[in-house]
């Protein structure tokens, strides 16, 4: 009897146990980091899960975001100068006063993105999409320069998402 009522009460306790380290996580998620007006210059985000995430006026030249699931992000007056965003996905973005000059947007989705006030002077928008998003006008000229390829995620054609004639 005394033997039975052992074996419960470590049954117990080892529940109990794997209970609370279930709990506290051991390693922090990426997209569970205030990236808030920090210097992340040339850093590697490639293929991470950042979805709902804050880059507010971060610096991120050169950094790259290949891959990366940035959707529901908040980029409000970041500077991604010279990075590589192919394949990263901004759906649903709020990128307000962001500087997309010279990045690389080879195959990215900026569907439902807010991009008002933001730049992209000399990016490389093949494959592109941008369906929905809103964008300012000269900007929209200036890519449909260049603008060409289809987003092979979502079918749709770069020049069609920005409504180049």
């Amino acid at each position: 009897m005394v033997k039975k009522g052992i074996w419960i009460f470590a049954l117990i306790l080892t529940v109990a146990g794997l209970w609370v380290m279930s709990i506290y996580p051991t390693q922090a998620q990426e997209n569970s980091v205030n990236y808030t007006l920090a210097d992340l210059n040339y850093r590697d985000f490639s293929y991470k899960d950042l979805h709902g995430t804050s880059f507010a006026g971060a610096t991120m030249w050169g950094a790259n975001f290949q891959g990366a699931n940035l959707q529901k992000t908040i980029l409000t007056k970041g500077d991604f100068l010279r990075a590589n965003l192919k394949g990263a996905d901004f759906t649903l973005t709020f990128a307000d006063q962001v500087n997309f000059d010279e990045t690389d947007l080879t195959n990215a989705i900026l569907t439902d993105a807010m991009l008002m006030s933001s730049t992209f002077r000399n990016a490389k928008v093949i494959g592109t999409d941008f369906s929905g998003a809103m964008v300012d006008r000269y900007q929209i000229k200036s890519m449909c320069e260049t603008a060409s390829g289809k987003n092979p995620i979502t079918g749709v054609e770069t020049r069609k998402s920005l409504g180049c004639s």
